[in-house]
């Protein structure tokens, strides 16, 4: 990303995808980053749409969303999974901030104007936490898998065509979140925290 190596596909998107874009803005600050949709512009109503829709991908509300998957789990004694969703969270989450303040891409204008919130916007966070809500939610609800799958399919061509994010922050998003829930659904299917917890209880006086 720092090289420039798709600078061609994200240059050419902030011109010609992002029809439901607004005015250009400035990066989040932390506390914008933390309320929800504190100061979100809500002009044009593509962007007004794509704030809602997207919403679920905020750093508060997906970790809600995670925590309520994970205690449904966890009423089903499939513990492993209710520990495995809010860690895969936390970490894919956490190495979004590193990425973020390492990686800097080469600038990107739509119509001349300098879009200065993309040049430190890879990975996009609300591509991978909007990826881990759908899929820890599938987790917890597989009735709901269809319907995830729309909201999920929608919120990513919203974050593109309302000039959110660059198609190649919106892919590490969702590449970073498919290794985050890969390894939250390895985790359960490996049964390493269930026979942990077995054998401590095998011990004697435990």
């Amino acid at each position: 990303m720092a090289s420039g190596a798709a600078t061609g596909l994200d240059r050419w998107a902030a011109e010609h995808a992002t029809p439901l874009a607004g005015t250009p803005g400035l990066p989040p600050t932390l506390l914008e980053s933390l309320v929800p949709l504190l100061h979100a512009p809500f002009h044009p109503l593509g962007v007004a749409v794509a704030e809602l829709v997207t919403l679920p991908g905020q750093v508060v509300v997906s970790l809600l969303l995670v925590v309520a998957a994970s205690g449904a789990l966890w009423g089903r004694r499939r513990r492993a999974a209710a520990v495995a969703w809010p860690a895969a969270w936390a970490a894919a989450t956490a190495v979004e901030v590193v990425f973020r303040h390492t990686l800097t891409r080469p600038p990107l204008y739509r119509h001349g104007v300098h879009l200065v919130a993309f040049d430190a916007s890879w990975p996009s966070g609300h591509a991978l936490r909007c990826a881990i809500v759908a899929a820890a939610l599938a987790a917890a609800w597989p009735r709901l898998r269809l319907l995830l799958a729309i909201w999920l399919a929608a919120a990513v061509v919203l974050l593109e065509l309302a000039g959110f994010h660059a198609p190649t922050d919106i892919a590490g998003g969702l590449l970073l979140a498919a290794v985050a829930a890969a390894a939250a659904v390895g985790v359960e299917r490996s049964g390493f925290l269930g026979r942990r917890a077995a054998l401590r209880r095998a011990r004697p006086g435990a």
